[in-house]
């Protein structure tokens, strides 16, 4: 992986999981911050996120730009985009307006490109429930 290849906003690292390190919980930051380590929970940030090589991240990931050369497994909702690049391994959902992906990257995963990077709704209201009920009866019996 060419380091030109990889444009960070700030031109700068602002925070850093090394390669030794093995975290699990919540991430939120701002500025730039990569993984080369190994992290579980739930990652959070408007800002850019770097997998290096040697990451591996088990997350829901919410964040303004994301670029992978590790490995992400969970969902990914990204502001701005996705870049996977060459030797990066994504399993899961994406969803962002911009996705790139370079030869040699290893996707497996729904991708959705859109602008709308909002968690999808998980609960229906009784009254959806009920609509939904008398719609599917209303085609049943026509």
């Amino acid at each position: 992986m060419k380091e030109k290849d990889i444009h960070i906003d700030s031109g700068k690292i602002t925070g850093f999981f090394d390669k030794n390190t093995e975290i699990e919980g919540t991430l939120t930051f701002s500025g730039s911050f990569q993984i080369d380590g190994q992290f579980k929970g739930k990652i959070d940030s408007n800002s850019v996120l770097v997998i290096g090589q040697n990451g591996k991240v088990e997350s829901e990931i919410n964040i303004g730009v994301i670029i992978i050369s590790g490995e992400v497994k969970g969902n990914i909702r990204a502001k701005e985009r996705v870049e996977i690049h060459s030797g990066g391994k994504v399993i899961g959902t994406i969803t962002t307006p911009s996705l790139i992906v370079k030869d040699g990257a290893n996707l497996e995963a729904q991708c959705h490109t859109t602008d709308n990077t909002q968690p999808p709704k998980t609960k229906i209201t009784k009254e959806e429930k009920k609509k939904e009920d008398t719609d599917t009866q209303e085609s049943f019996l026509s």
